[in-house]
């Protein structure tokens, strides 16, 4: 049963875009899941997350401080000034420009931790990595978004930083006291909790792109466009920052998937209830999920088939 259930986690970039190609045929099979049930949903991801963290995982970031800051840097440098430099080479339309924007000030996508398994990188550095990312966007993500985002519409650093805390700050520590006071039961749910996320991310996703479908369709070039060079510039880039700072191949594959890849399901849920002006702003953040997985989960395979020389 569990290696079933690894294996559905695994193929989380075939369920992604097959909920899509879904939404786009026929959205009506994945629209009913919108409003709260996605802000809910996402809570329920990050409370996954928050019960695979123990205190001994804080611990661990002491002793390796070095990547681990690299990694936070780099993904917190590079995406969100491609996000603004995209949709302005682009000339994106606001509503995508803000979206694109938003969905690169947001942290690590927690598939950035399967897609390292799957390439053989350094899982305990990835994990780190997106935990550090991800109590960093409480403040980050609604820095930067106003930052570059503010150009095009007005947008609320405070509200974002609250819907931010009670999306991701709580949920996690929760599932952080509920690892210590209730070992056992969440021993019972952990091989559970990667596939509830996976088929909550992918509902996620296919309903924002079925609520959106008439917009994809009319604008997919250019956002295909946008989010592909979003995500596979900051895959190179990453690898390339972590390449410079000298450290060897497996590292710097594995800040080169924690830059590249997203937490797009916060970034729909961010879009639609910060932007309620502008109803198209959540579709780049769900395209992006699609594609930064499906390039991560290629990219990983390609580098588990080439594993580094000793």
């Amino acid at each position: 049963m569990t290696r079933l259930l690894n294996l559905f986690t695994n193929l989380f970039p075939l369920w992604v875009f097959l909920g899509g190609i879904g939404a786009l045929i026929h959205p009506p099979w994945f629209t009913w899941f919108r409003g709260n049930a996605i802000v809910w949903g996402l809570a329920v991801i990050m409370l996954g997350m928050g019960i695979t963290l123990s205190v001994d995982d804080f611990k661990r970031v002491l002793k390796m401080p070095r990547a681990v800051a690299a990694g936070f840097i780099a993904h917190y440098l590079i995406m969100p000034f491609l996000g603004w430099s995209i949709a302005h080479l682009l000339k994106l339309e606001t509503p995508f420009a803000v979206g694109l924007i938003l969905v690169a000030c947001c942290p690590c996508g927690t598939a950035s931790n399967v897609v390292n398994y799957i390439a053989r990188s350094d899982v305990a550095l990835s994990v780190l990595m997106t935990m550090c990312s991800t109590f960093g966007a409480v403040l980050l993500t609604p820095l930067l978004t106003k930052l570059l985002a503010g150009a095009y519409v007005p947008v609320s650093a405070w509200q974002l930083f609250r819907d931010t805390a009670q999306i991701v700050l709580l949920p996690v520590l929760f599932g952080l006291a509920l690892h210590h006071l209730f070992p056992r039961v969440v021993k019972a749910v952990l091989p559970v909790a990667p596939p509830v996320s996976v088929v909550t991310i992918a509902l996620i996703c296919a309903s924002i792109i079925g609520q959106n479908a008439d917009n994809i369709k009319k604008y997919g070039g250019i956002l295909f466009l946008a989010v592909f060079l979003l995500h596979s510039c900051g895959f190179l880039l990453g690898y390339l920052f972590a390449k410079v700072l000298g450290y060897d191949k497996i590292v710097c594959r594995t800040i080169s998937i924690e830059v590249g890849m997203q937490n797009s399901g916060l970034a729909v849920a961010l879009a639609q209830k910060n932007f309620p002006a502008l109803p198209a702003a959540p579709v780049p953040c769900a395209i992006s999920s699609v594609f930064h997985s499906v390039v991560g989960s290629i990219l990983a395979g390609i580098w588990r088939l080439r594993p580094p020389k000793p």
